[in-house]
């Protein structure tokens, strides 16, 4: 019965009207209302345990609704000769707490290395927050000890000073003063924690299961969480049905959690996001292609790597920044299909998802996992969409 209703209520957007366009262009067209128990506070486990829906064919979430599958269904919803990319950055422990001078308490979340060991980053709070002032970091990791003779060796030492406020961020910037022969980045494993997003907050997970199978890259303040869904054992089953992965790196930061605060999404600036799409990597999408297969991204960061690398108009092995914004519209020039996690009202990675298949298609599909309990953002599950499903909408 509940199938039919939510059948029966899938709006026809085979029809785009002058109304569907203007709401594509405003933030106000990607809202939806979500009950604070879909939101997932802890991870599936195993991985591949968790759910998938897929939109398989033009009339998804038109005229038919999405199936609804296991994660661990993947290799046989997929093709032999389809090739999966991946993003296989891995978070840091960007999240640090300290203090003043005076002994206020400072909490830092680090964006991006500007400099060495100069990073900007976002303190709380921050308006108060001087030119020149000093934060003292204290170790997450206490009773640090030689464990040749048992004896308590001094506490690692880390302070940053204020250099200068980025208006794009809202954020400072930092130079830490770091000991000799060391970096910041490995310094985080004893100062620093992972940090969840602001909508997890009674998870029990560990560090590593908010880290992909395949993390490789260091240098990602949140994860591809698409990626969250893979086990080892599947990759090999992926493998074994001669679906193929390849890997790209997109350091996850500011610029994909970052809200569209502009009401005309057109005018969105996308904060610049480090990725590099590696020659190996092209290769095997261009003979992919060539052989007829599909490029199936795995996560909108891989989307944003692999298109970024793309705007020129041809795939190129590319490495540096993007601030590409991918909204209704655009024109797709390398992704054929996608995984994805179901993601926040009014944000780009709903409006990058809205590009592939239509806005209003969209939202009827995520009333569809709405309705049957489906489980939200980063720890939440997936959904698929097939090469045969996309454009019709959009």
């Amino acid at each position: 019965m509940k199938q039919k209703l939510v059948q029966a209520n899938l709006k026809d957007t085979s029809r785009p009207q002058a109304k569907d366009f203007e709401l594509d262009c405003s933030v106000a067209g990607y809202d939806y209302e979500l009950a604070p128990e879909l939101i997932a506070q802890n991870p599936a486990v195993p991985r591949d345990s968790s759910r998938l829906l897929v939109v398989n064919s033009p009339t998804t979430g038109i005229e038919a609704a999405p199936l609804h599958h296991i994660f661990h269904d993947l290799p046989a919803l997929l093709r032999s000769g389809d090739l999966l990319v991946m993003n296989n950055t891995r978070v840091i422990p960007a999240r640090l707490y300290g203090h003043k001078s005076t002994g206020a308490k400072i909490q830092v979340l680090l964006l991006e290395e500007r400099q060495h060991n100069c990073w900007l980053a976002l303190v709380k709070p921050g308006k108060s927050f001087k030119l020149g002032a000093k934060i003292i970091f204290e170790p997450r990791q206490l009773g640090i000890r030689d464990y040749k003779d048992s004896s308590p060796v001094p506490s690692p030492q880390l302070t940053a000073t204020v250099l200068e406020t980025d208006a794009a961020t809202g954020g400072r910037l930092l130079q830490f003063d770091v000991p000799e022969g060391k970096t910041l980045v490995q310094l985080l494993e004893v100062f620093g924690e992972v940090p969840l997003p602001p909508y997890i907050t009674t998870s029990e997970a560990a560090d590593e299961q908010y880290q992909t199978v395949y993390a490789k890259q260091p240098g990602a303040i949140a994860a591809p969480t698409a990626g969250l869904h893979f086990t080892p054992e599947l990759l090999q089953k992926l493998g074994d049905r001669q679906i193929n992965q390849a890997f790209v790196t997109l350091h996850v930061g500011v610029g994909t959690f970052r809200p569209v605060e502009v009401e005309d999404v057109t005018t969105h600036q996308m904060h610049e996001e480090w990725i590099e799409v590696p020659a190996a990597t092209v290769e095997q999408i261009r003979a992919t292609k060539a052989a007829g297969g599909r490029i199936i991204a795995v996560g909108t960061t891989a989307v944003r790597a692999l298109e970024g690398a793309a705007q020129s108009g041809n795939l190129q092995p590319f490495c540096g920044k993007t601030d590409l914004f991918i909204y209704p519209g655009y024109q797709w020039r390398v992704v054929d299909g996608l995984i994805t996690n179901f993601h926040l009202p009014r944000s780009s990675l709903l409006m990058l998802v809205s590009a592939l298949i239509g806005r209003q298609r969209l939202l009827n599909i995520y009333n569809e996992a709405i309705a049957f309990g489906y489980r939200f953002y980063s720890f939440g599950d997936a959904m698929l969409i097939l090469p045969s499903a996309v454009g019709v909408g959009s």
